[in-house]
């Protein structure tokens, strides 16, 4: 499995002029060696450029993207990212969606498709990430 984090997803439904093109190109080439997935974080984060879930749904089965469910492991992991994230100074006070995201990749072992590769790198140095540099 390989995760799409919310950016790339975007990119492409929002024909972004700057990045749909290489966003495209990931999913393509990420699809041609596994199946894609989001969680529910993504989603929800999806959900937001859409006016209805049957046309978030529709996208989703039409780019063949399935919603995997995040596994408890990697909620605890994403808690505790949370907690060095305060450690370090960091001012929120809610475990941010990209914890959860990372923390999936994380125990799965699954490559993820971003664009914001700093965070991910910082707090999950073992993701592999599919980055624009």
């Amino acid at each position: 499995m390989i995760l799409v984090d919310t950016n790339v997803l975007l990119d492409v439904v929002t024909d972004d002029p700057v990045w749909a093109d290489w966003s495209q190109q990931q999913l393509n080439a990420a699809s041609l060696r596994d199946r894609l997935a989001i969680n529910p974080v993504i989603y929800a984060e999806l959900s937001g450029g859409f006016a209805t879930i049957e046309s978030l749904d529709a996208m989703l089965a039409t780019a063949e993207i399935n919603v995997a469910e995040v596994p408890r492991p990697a909620l605890f992991l994403a808690g505790q990212v949370f907690k060095s994230y305060r450690q370090r100074g960091g001012r929120r006070n809610s475990v941010l969606p990209d914890f959860f995201i990372g923390a999936h990749a994380a125990v799965l072992g699954a490559p993820l498709i971003t664009r914001d590769a700093r965070s991910y790198r910082s707090y999950f140095p073992s993701v592999e990430l599919v980055a624009a540099e």
